[in-house]
């Protein structure tokens, strides 16, 4: 892994000789810093700007895609002209494209059903953030002090083992996050395939420079289907050997900077 900045000059020319850029993102701890509670994350107008700037260039288009619902992602970004993908990809739209993985339907009622056990054995823990985001169920852990963790992961253990067991659902951890997802072959990286596909249709193209930016175990799924030099992956949060990225930035404000240095190159 190294840092994209020290391989500009290659990023810059590999850039300049596309015919057309993608580039996706991850939204928190990406786009935007790490906070307590996720309506905290909020997008600064400079972010917004310079991807807006980016989507408007007719040599690029932008993604954004998030555990968050679709509805939710949305409204965080509210940029308009791009692609967005909620649900870790499971919903999908933008331009010319509306997707919503039709397996989801049978689990919206077991999230609900899970979302109130989740509630009722979890809610008087202090710091707890419950999300449900009809297609999957989040349990955010940040706030919660540190003698309570282990409560918090044995009663999500509890709760969604017999449903993993029964194949209804699965279970993802993240940083500070326990995710509930439906049990259905589909990812960021099945996301990311699907938008560049349709751009690739869209235009007529054979092939795009396809970027990829993320900061956690969900985003390992994108990187993994981007390879050179069709693609740049790029972890963000330091060098991370666990990551299957090939490159780094080392923060929110890097990608800042680095959306900038696009802005200039095409």
């Amino acid at each position: 892994m190294e840092h994209l900045f020290k391989s500009w000059s290659e990023f810059s020319a590999g850039c300049d000789a596309a015919p057309h850029i993608l580039l996706l993102s991850d939204y928190d701890g990406t786009l935007t810093p790490i906070v307590g509670r996720p309506e905290e994350a909020l997008l600064s107008q400079d972010v917004r700007d310079k991807l807006s700037t980016l989507a408007l260039k007719p040599t690029c288009t932008v993604g954004i895609i998030s555990g968050r619902s679709l509805t939710e992602i949305k409204s965080m970004a509210a940029i308009e002209g791009i692609y967005y993908a909620g649900n870790h990809g499971l919903e999908i739209e933008g331009p010319g494209l509306t997707y919503v993985n039709q397996e989801t339907k049978e689990a919206e009622a077991v999230m609900k059903d899970l979302v109130g056990q989740l509630t009722a054995a979890l809610g008087n823990i202090d710091g707890i953030i419950i999300q449900d985001k009809g297609l999957s169920v989040s349990v955010h852990y940040r706030l919660v002090k540190p003698e309570n963790e282990d409560t918090v992961a044995e009663t999500v253990h509890r709760l969604t083992a017999p449903l993993c067991d029964e194949g209804k659902i699965r279970v993802f951890s993240g940083k500070k996050v326990w995710e509930v997802r439906p049990p259905i072959d589909w990812d960021k990286g099945k996301a990311v395939e699907s938008i560049t596909r349709e751009i690739k249709t869209l235009l007529k193209l054979e092939e795009v420079l396809t970027i990829y930016l993320g900061d956690d175990t969900t985003d390992e799924d994108a990187f993994r289907v981007i390879h050179r030099p069709g693609g740049w992956s790029i972890f963000v949060g330091g060098e991370n050997p666990a990551s299957v990225a090939e490159y780094f930035l080392n923060s929110t404000i890097e990608v800042e900077e680095f959306l900038s240095r696009l802005i200039e190159l095409k």
